[in-house]
């Protein structure tokens, strides 16, 4: 499943780590995207609970089938930093 978590606030890029798996990108009026594949509830459960713990306002939640190729582009660029080639 893909997800695209909005909070409020900018969140600086080196927070990858605590949202394994998300990439996290700044948007305008002081808002940040999280979104990327999750495998499951439970995972979905731990990204929440994480921003909880860092205080964080939950704006929105968005879900939508993730394609094959996404989860594998996600994948990638949440490992490395980066976007995926091609």
């Amino acid at each position: 499943m893909h997800y695209r978590i909005r909070v409020q606030g900018h969140l600086d890029p080196r927070w990858q780590q605590r949202f394994e798996g998300l990439r996290i990108e700044q948007q305008e009026a002081g808002a940040t995207l999280l979104s990327g594949t999750l495998p499951d509830q439970a995972a979905l459960h731990g990204m929440l609970l994480q921003i909880i713990r860092l205080g964080l306002t939950l704006l929105s939640l968005e879900t939508s089938e993730a394609l094959k190729g996404e989860e594998i582009k996600d994948q990638h660029e949440a490992r490395r930093g980066e976007p995926a080639p091609g």
